[in-house]
């Protein structure tokens, strides 16, 4: 049994004096190094074009360096005159062929939720019947649960600051509850998908619980999913204490299940997915390392950051229905004055879209009408106006050209601000809706590529001659 002078941690059983002791001296010893590193780390950037090497995986011309191909989905931000320049478009979302606006109005016109159907066309190919949907909804419904002891002793035992971290670790702990997990027939990865589409909400709303509980000091709400209510109905009913939704909230959130579940193979995360793939290990280590990824300020976290624009823009202003007052703000954020100085209007510019952004159009639409039930329509307006005035001033401050279009974060951090979605469940959110798409490139990849990914770098070191530790200055 330890003593009560002892602590565990980072340094192993210690005393709480050595413990000090010796995290002194390990940052001491790390901040001697960075100079260190950064000679031995930077890169010349000249060096790219010396060797014509695509930093980032991109061309000259901003486009994606094209690595593989899918049946998945197709991203259209532009398209290319006759002499080979890139030329702007209004922006179209296809799932298999569908354009995404397609699917959303079909299911709006029958009144219905659409995110399953979007999970069935995503991981299948095609369409589901009436009678396929159902059946397809029924065994998502079977598998809500989590496996017997899971909540227990994967998550409520050991919670996390991150719901992204703990996600991601979640996942690969699904490997221990897996009777065949390394199995890679096609048949396998199919159902090791439907499992891991239909554990998703649980996962994120039981971890978000957790979290709250263990390190806000807040009470803790665990509900059971529910095997006859949708995807978003199921997300909202876990999340809240006391699992109420309206329809509209309901179908609202749904709607951005849709729009988020699938952007092609080329983003950072579904990348990451068949690259993990590509080595033939298991479904559980691949889908953690897309979680992982999609985590980052640049891919998927994102979403946060137009929400702490919005909360910091609220805070600034006296009156967010003052557009004066409001366009000051943002001027201010693109000169580095306000928010986080990173001279950024979130929400605006995406890597593809170049005119529009159709999720952002589609979520767009449907935020009104949320606004307009909740009262909320000074917020809506407020990001309708930095959709259109926004871009305008970034041109103005910058000397841009061409405006930048809204992208699909400025609306879903409305949106999720008038749900009352925690901050901390934005990118979870993301997550649960792209697992659908990160299983269908999964099912493609280990079908259609018998290879493992791998790319080159080339080494610009110069060759050195070892030297005897004793001769080292």
């Amino acid at each position: 049994m330890l003593s009560a002078l002892t602590t565990t941690g980072s340094f192993g059983t210690v005393t709480p004096e050595r413990a000090t002791e010796l995290r002194k001296k390990e940052d001491a010893f790390v901040r001697s190094k960075i100079e260190l590193v950064h000679q031995n780390s930077d890169m010349d950037k000249s060096l790219y074009d010396k060797y014509n090497v695509k930093i980032g995986l991109r061309n000259k011309n901003g486009t994606g360096v094209c690595v593989g191909l899918t049946h998945v989905a197709d991203v259209c931000g532009y398209e290319f005159d006759a002499a080979g320049d890139k030329v702007p478009t209004n922006g179209k979302l296809y799932y298999r062929g569908i354009d995404v606006e397609d699917i959303v109005n079909g299911c709006l016109k029958d009144n219905r939720f659409g995110y399953e159907e979007t999970s069935y066309l995503l991981l299948f190919g095609n369409l589901p019947t009436d009678e396929e949907l159902k059946e397809y909804n029924e065994i998502l419904g079977a598998r809500r649960d989590l496996p017997k002891g899971f909540v227990r002793d994967m998550i409520l035992v050991s919670p996390s600051q991150s719901i992204m971290n703990q996600l991601a670790r979640q996942v690969l702990a699904l490997y221990a509850y897996d009777d065949t997990p390394d199995n890679p027939s096609i048949e396998n990865n199919l159902r090791q998908a439907i499992s891991l589409i239909s554990y998703f909400p649980s996962l994120m709303a039981y971890s978000y619980q957790a979290k709250h509980s263990h390190f806000d000091g807040e009470s803790m709400h665990l509900h059971y999913p529910s095997a006859e209510l949708s995807t978003a109905e199921n997300i909202l009913r876990l999340i809240r204490p006391m699992g109420e939704y309206t329809p509209i909230e309901a179908k609202l959130l749904d709607l951005c299940l849709i729009l988020h579940a699938e952007h092609g193979g080329g983003n950072n995360s579904t990348f990451t997915t068949n690259l993990v793939s590509s080595t033939g290990t298991d479904i559980y280590s691949a889908i953690s390392a897309a979680i992982g990824s999609l985590k980052g300020p640049r891919h998927g976290g994102a979403n946060l950051s137009v929400i702490y624009m919005l909360n910091d823009l609220t805070d600034s202003v006296t009156d967010i229905t003052d557009f004066d007052q409001v366009e000051e703000y943002l001027r201010k954020v693109v000169r580095g004055e306000a928010n986080d100085g990173s001279g950024l209007i979130y929400g605006l510019g995406h890597a593809i879209y170049t005119l529009s952004d159709p999720r952002a159009q589609i979520l767009k639409r449907m935020a009104r009408r949320l606004a307009e039930e909740k009262g909320s329509m000074d917020e809506f307006n407020l990001c309708a106006f930095i959709e259109q005035r926004g871009a305008e001033i970034l041109c103005e401050e910058t000397g841009r050209e061409s405006k930048l279009p809204a992208n699909v974060d400025l609306y879903s951090g409305f949106v999720y601000r008038a749900l009352n979605i925690p901050v901390d469940l934005a990118t979870p959110l993301f997550a649960t809706a792209r697992i659908s798409g990160w299983c269908a490139h999964r099912i493609e990849e280990i079908t259609s590529n018998d290879r493992i990914m791998r790319p080159a770098y080339r080494c610009v070191s110069d060759v050195s001659k070892y030297i005897s530790i004793g001769e080292r200055k």
